[in-house]
């Protein structure tokens, strides 16, 4: 609380004295004797006492502003989408960005909503982040998912996967990858090869970052969505987004 207190009086002491040392040009002015600064110090304790709203108004500013530079730094962790899956238009004017996870229920209930606005709407780039969060099956399966994106191939592999409804297994995975006609010994190999390490690890980064627990989520624009949506929550979503941007 003495942090908090002693922020809060130096924010009041920093805008008393720019307002009394306005108009004063001269460096002598800025020469505070000890006795003066105590009672000035004393001034500003009488004002917060009178005037508490001061310490919760300079709170709310602190937390406002550390919450914008925290978002804008994870904005910039998830926007280096080098080397992630994605489906749609590759040159799409709207870039969504989903963090998903083969075993989870809700990713798979939102699957066909994302699938019916990208056939709908032919300027929009999807991004999987793969964000295995629920079991070790899920990193496998997410590892098959980064590595299917180099063959390129990702989308047919992660229609299998999505619409595949029994137990997601190293067997399962491997069927989807096989239908997807991807070749399955270098997909094994580039599952276990650093870059894919680094995009897992560099998704978990952001997800931290965005405060994001649970899958699936969605960030359209700076708007972060979490939990699964229907499709016109979605398309209500894509619309503000276009709106902001003009």
């Amino acid at each position: 609380m003495s942090k908090i207190y002693h922020f809060v009086v130096l924010t009041v002491m920093s805008m008393f004295a720019m307002a009394l040392t306005a108009g004063f040009t001269s460096p002598a002015h800025a020469d505070v004797k000890d006795s003066d600064k105590a009672a000035f110090e004393a001034i500003v304790k009488d004002y917060i006492m009178a005037h508490p709203e001061v310490v919760r108004d300079a709170l709310m500013d602190l937390a406002k502003r550390e919450d914008l530079a925290r978002q804008a730094v994870a904005m910039q962790i998830l926007f280096d989408d080098a080397g992630d899956p994605s489906m749609g238009n590759p040159d799409g004017g709207l870039v969504i960005y989903e963090f998903s996870d083969y075993n989870c229920g809700y990713c798979k209930r939102v699957f066909e909503p994302i699938q019916q606005v990208l056939r709908d709407d032919g300027d929009i780039r999807l991004v999987v982040k793969e964000f295995p969060i629920l079991s070790q099956s899920s990193l496998v399966a997410a590892q098959a998912g980064i590595a299917a994106e180099i063959q390129g191939k990702f989308t047919d592999f992660h229609i299998n996967m999505m619409t595949y409804r029994g137990k997601v297994t190293t067997q399962s995975i491997m069927q989807a990858a096989t239908e997807a006609g991807i070749d399955t010994d270098q997909l094994k190999i580039d599952m276990e090869s650093r870059a894919v390490a680094t995009i897992i690890a560099r998704t978990r980064q952001a997800a931290e970052a965005l405060k994001l627990t649970g899958t699936p989520a969605l960030v359209i624009g700076d708007t972060v969505v979490r939990g699964a949506v229907d499709i016109d929550e979605f398309r209500r979503l894509i619309a503000a987004e276009r709106a902001k941007q003009g």
